[in-house]
């Protein structure tokens, strides 16, 4: 009768065993573990590989495998503690075959200044120096040990220890440290190395512990090409909108004012614009035009006063 209720407490406290070992300055807080849980970092596969039961907490009634969060941010501290260990922080290499994790993969080298590999992984990066892409690290991350392993395969050929972020049916062939979480949702994926950047930087005392990092988490997440153009289409729907409606509106402002100077004045307004100068009045010609002055024609008056004068 014990030895069910033993199993169950059990499984209830392996959620804190991994955190009651780390010191209390690494402890998680409460943002940080609702975070993983909206971002479905617990959240494993219905498979399970035999190496990764010690980091299985259940397994829900429709098969899926639960991950237990206690160790991924165990695990999580100690990669960022490995991380920092490297003088040079460009001899880290973070690799991302898959595509909800190239962004991710980008922005953590952008942050940590390591270097990264987005995309397809070249086989002989690591073993054959003729390429132009060699490069000799001396640490990788992976994002999925079974989509990266062609990388993981090569880093066991050179002596490169490698941090992976492992499923629940993820090989733990050639990986050094696991991280245990969802390496196949594109939160997961951005909320996993969001916070491994944070730690490291936090450990490097780039960033303070007691102050909130200071960029956002959105922006380790994949963004579709499809969802942007849709989002810049919205975007500048919405501005027309919003032009045509300032128009309308500056418009029926402009009315009223029109009309209210009509009736304090009394007199019509006219637009000076509308205005058309008036045609010239044609010359009056036959009977209807004034004689003109003809500049030898003087009165009588004058002309009597004149003679007046000559003959005196």
């Amino acid at each position: 009768k014990t030895t069910p209720r033993r199993i169950n407490n059990w499984e209830e406290e392996k959620l804190t065993m991994s955190l009651a070992s780390l010191p209390e300055i690494l402890q998680p807080k409460e943002e940080d573990i609702q975070m993983m849980l909206s971002a479905g970092v617990h959240t494993g596969t219905r498979n399970s590989d035999s190496a990764m039961e010690e980091y299985i907490w259940r397994r829900r009634n429709d098969g899926v495998h639960i991950l237990n969060i206690g160790k991924t941010w165990e695990k999580l501290v100690l990669a960022a503690r490995v991380v920092v260990a490297i003088e040079n922080p460009e001899d880290v290499i973070a690799i991302s075959a898959r595509p909800y994790g190239m962004r991710a993969v980008l922005k953590f080298a952008h942050y940590t200044g390591s270097q990264s590999i987005a995309g397809r992984f070249t086989p002989g990066t690591f073993t054959n120096q003729i390429t132009k892409q060699f490069k000799e690290p001396r640490l990788l991350i992976v994002t999925d040990p079974r989509t990266d392993s062609q990388a993981v395969r090569e880093a066991s050929y050179v002596n490169l220890p490698v941090i992976a972020f492992c499923d629940s049916d993820s090989p733990l062939q050639y990986i050094d440290v696991a991280v245990p979480a969802n390496n196949k949702g594109k939160y997961s994926i951005g909320l996993l190395y969001w916070l491994l950047a944070r730690e490291v930087l936090r450990l490097r005392g780039t960033v303070s512990r007691a102050t909130d990092w200071d960029v956002p988490v959105d922006l380790f997440f994949h963004r579709d090409v499809e969802e942007l153009k849709k989002n810049e289409e919205e975007q500048a729907a919405k501005a027309e909108e919003q032009a045509a409606a300032a128009a309308a509106a500056a418009a029926a402002a402009a009315a009223p004012a029109f009309e209210e100077a009509i009736m304090t004045s009394g007199e019509p307004v006219v637009d000076p614009a509308t205005l058309v100068d008036a045609p010239a009045a044609p010359a009056a010609s036959g009977f209807d035009a004034a004689p003109a002055a003809d500049p030898a024609y003087t009165s009588w008056e004058g002309d009597q006063g004149a003679a007046a004068a000559s003959d005196w």
